[in-house]
């Protein structure tokens, strides 16, 4: 039986998807057996198929992520700023958008998708480099055994991710910084920051992979060969360093939020407060244009997080049932916490509650059940408001459209709740494991301390390797061609003084 002719890692660590019982038992009918009719352990083998429907879905989820950014992202960012700044942000989002698609089929996807030898753990290397090798022909592993996708979709689908995190980060330092600045900026830190982060959450063999491996060691274990067991063994850990700890990330908790959060905190900290920050009016000048932002984000997440199953099964399903109502929660918590507070229910208040709700679920939306869902929206909303409305001021951070409040924080809430809510007992869907019986997926048994602190490591390994990057990178741009603008630049504003155009002709 022909074996995959290019297996990629893929999102969602370790693949909970198929932690309910008819994802295994979709597992055992597409999967090799591994015993002989004797009872004999044999070298398993597989088949690879392509199902028409995933590829439909997966195709659809990719152009919805687009949606998210442009024009989702762009509208929400530019209706938060200054009139005369909301050309630049359009044009920031947009431009990133297009560098880091080029950036990501030239070396991108290589770097985050495929080997990377010695340095595995770490990063992968070059060997797809301008998708050397990748044709319609080639297919890349989903989470379950014996399906996938073809690898060009998967190209695309990846793609939107290293679109989308860059452009985040503008928004924490809106309306200061150099647009040629920013644009170097941008494929430094996916070079050097982005790309290692997603190979060290997502890279992993795949599950006919593992099945393969975990029998070539029963089997050398059976006959006492130890070096097939120890060859096995390192072709079974031959996955990205946070994979390895277990730490589950479903849709991009760390590698999106976290990573984007860190980096912005970083540079609003480096490039220092706006000119009359606290003295002059900063409000947003079009919160028409932010509430249809923050909608085409909220659209658009569903294929974020429900495509980020790969397939179109039950559990694109709980996450696609987990982004309505952690959003949802999260922006009735925002509303209310305000009202009582500050005496009004604003929308701003409302739309930062649901883009809370929703960077809070990412990581968790294939693992959480739906009343976990809502607890983390209800939680992530109250400790973000509380940083946004009240600790942000004290400490004087200006933090432009608050990406440190909250994508930042929402996504560590998000990523540490992940290790809690998956657990079955409070509706979770479970732990996968592929390896106790090669070629089906079971649920582990669930221990909280190890749960948890796989992904309380994860969230402080990402945070330190993000933030001294980060900051290494800004230094690196500020001292070749300084990061922000002149004052009299940021005076008249960036639309005409960067870019000879301004948003309205009115």
């Amino acid at each position: 039986m022909a074996k995959t002719r290019t297996l990629s890692g893929l999102a969602a660590l370790g693949a909970a998807l198929a932690a309910l019982p008819a994802w295994a038992q979709e597992a055992a009918e597409g999967a090799a057996s591994t015993t002989s009719d004797a009872g004999a352990l044999v070298p398993y083998t597989y088949t690879t198929s392509v199902n028409n429907g995933d590829v439909a879905w997966m195709t659809t989820s990719t152009v919805l992520v687009l949606l998210m950014i442009i024009p989702g992202l762009a509208l929400f960012y530019g209706g938060l700023v200054r009139q005369k700044n909301m050309l630049s942000v359009l044009t920031q989002v947009f431009a990133i958008t297009a560098v880091m698609c080029v950036v990501w089929v030239v070396y991108g996807y290589s770097m985050a998708f495929t080997d990377g030898g010695a340095w595995n753990s770490y990063v992968g290397g070059f060997s797809k480099a301008f998708l050397s090798g990748v044709d319609v022909t080639t297919v890349v592993a989903t989470f379950t055994n014996g399906v996938y996708l073809p690898e060009y979709t998967f190209v695309a689908f990846q793609m939107t991710f290293a679109c989308i995190t860059p452009a985040l980060i503008v928004g924490a330092f809106a309306e200061r910084m150099k647009f040629s600045a920013l644009l170097l900026f941008t494929v430094l830190w996916a070079t050097f920051i982005y790309f290692p982060m997603a190979h060290m959450v997502w890279w992993w063999g795949g599950p006919d992979f593992l099945a393969e491996q975990q029998t070539a060691y029963l089997i050398a274990e059976a006959a006492g060969d130890t070096a097939a067991m120890d060859a096995a063994s390192a072709a079974l850990s031959a996955n990205g360093l946070l994979w390895n700890w277990g730490a589950l990330d479903f849709a991009g908790g760390t590698v999106v939020h976290i990573n984007a959060g860190i980096a912005g905190l970083v540079g609003c900290l480096l490039m220092g407060r706006r000119l009359g920050y606290g003295r002059e009016n900063f409000a947003p000048h079009s919160l028409t244009m932010t509430m249809i932002g923050a909608a085409l984000l909220w659209f658009g997440w569903f294929g974020f997080n429900a495509g980020s199953n790969l397939e179109a099964n039950a559990i694109t399903s709980l996450a696609v049932i987990n982004t309505f109502v952690a959003a949802a929660a999260a922006g009735v918590t925002w509303m209310f916490a305000e009202w009582i507070l500050k005496g009004h229910p604003s929308l701003l208040g409302l739309v930062s509650g649901v883009v809370t709700g929703l960077v809070a679920v990412t990581p968790a939306a294939g693992f959480a059940g739906p009343m976990g869902s809502i607890v983390l929206g209800i939680v992530a909303a109250i400790v973000c408001f509380a940083f946004v409305a009240y600790v942000k001021g004290a400490l004087r951070l200006d933090d432009s459209l608050d990406v440190f409040g909250i994508h930042g924080i929402g996504g560590i809430i998000g990523a540490i709740g992940t290790g809690i809510l998956v657990n079955p007992a409070l509706g979770g869907a479970g732990i996968p494991d592929y390896l106790s019986v090669p070629g089906t997926l079971q649920v582990a048994d669930y221990v909280f301390g190890t749960a948890v602190w796989a992904q309380i490591k994860a969230v402080a390994f990402t945070v330190v390797f993000v933030g001294v990057g980060s900051f290494i990178l800004f230094k690196v741009v500020d001292i070749l061609i300084g990061l922000r603008v002149r004052e009299e630049v940021e005076r008249e504003g960036l639309d005409l003084a960067e870019h000879g155009e301004p948003a309205y002709n009115m």
